[in-house]
């Protein structure tokens, strides 16, 4: 079975074009914690500008060239490969000789410079950072009539809070993977890869409850029995234990579009997750715009969870370049 990541529009599907990611510098994310580390603590704190490079390799690499298992360091979330990032790590060294930090990028190879060393009382969690600050380019941009508007209608209303296509593997494979493990009872034996496969089947079902929002318009606004985030908007289910907070119209309009994913559904409930809520509204914070003659540059800031591409997709058809 395949699946089909092209989700309903909320501004209808754009008619512009351009090409994502045709070089790193095109991507750029700034991590913000949202606190200072506090310049004493048994974790030292590296401050990471890192260029192409995977964020779980990276750490793996700064595990090795500070001589500690690879659960010693930590990071607030997994940033972009094919991207100029900048990001915090944690490295747990309660006591003796530090490793000489000026080293780190001719000893692992990583194409990275060091931008900051402190020490705090407490490893990087995921998801324990503030928001992302997104600078973006699409290039070879073909512009739309509408583009200025819809663009203000973006950063008015917001976009639909999809779950990204990097959250289901390349070509949708975590699904297949999913299917296999709650369809046919496939053992998925890696801890890592079960939660994954785990994360894109909640998030998939996610999508099809505010797909349907979006078809019906009313993903962005309150209707009867809503469940609401803490910002007021309207949220949607993330799967497992527990009784759906969604009553009313927004609890009978979930259970209608998920009836055909009871397998799913049930399969959640006995894997140990309790149900949660994501909001059903993404509003990038400080939304900006710049169009020149061939690329359009947005940006704007995110918390944690939350996924650029849904908001680039309300603008253009993107082709990314191959790497």
């Amino acid at each position: 079975m395949s699946y089909s990541l092209d989700f309903p529009h909320a501004l209808g599907a754009p008619t512009a074009t351009a090409v994502l990611r045709q070089t790193v510098q095109d991507f750029q994310v700034d991590e913000n914690l949202g606190f200072e580390p506090s310049g004493s603590g048994e974790h030292v704190f590296l401050h990471i500008r890192k260029r192409g490079e995977n964020t779980q390799w990276l750490a793996g690499q700064i595990a090795r060239f500070a001589g500690v298992d690879k659960r010693d360091v930590g990071f607030s979330g997994l940033k972009d490969r094919w991207a100029e990032t900048t990001q915090w790590f944690s490295v747990y060294l309660p006591k003796g000789p530090e490793p000489d930090w000026q080293n780190l990028a001719s000893e692992t190879g990583a194409d990275m410079e060091l931008l900051a060393v402190s020490r705090h009382q407490q490893k990087l969690r995921r998801g324990e950072h503030a928001s992302n600050r997104f600078v973006i380019c699409l290039v070879e941009f073909q512009a739309e009539p509408d583009l200025p508007q819809r663009l203000a209608a973006i950063a008015k209303q917001g976009v639909p809070n999809y779950f990204g296509e990097q959250r289901f593997g390349r070509d949708g494979n975590n699904l297949v993977l999913a299917a296999e493990w709650l369809e046919q009872g496939k053992r998925i034996k890696a801890r890592n890869l079960r939660g994954m496969v785990m994360s894109a089947a909640r998030s998939w079902l996610f999508n099809q409850v505010l797909a349907r929002r979006v078809e019906a318009g009313n993903w962005n606004r309150v209707i009867e029995g809503d469940a609401l985030s803490e910002a007021g908007q309207p949220s949607g289910p993330l799967w497992g234990r527990g009784r759906s907070a969604a009553q009313g119209e927004a609890g009978e309009l979930e259970r209608n579009t998920l009836e055909t994913w009871d397998v799913w559904t049930n399969g959640l409930e006995h894997c140990g997750l309790n149900q949660e809520r994501r909001s059903l509204v993404l509003l990038p914070e400080d939304f900006e715009w710049r169009l020149d003659e061939a690329s359009l540059t947005v940006s704007f800031a995110l918390p944690p969870g939350q996924f650029a591409t849904a908001v680039l997709r309300e603008i253009a058809r993107l082709r990314t370049e191959s790497h």
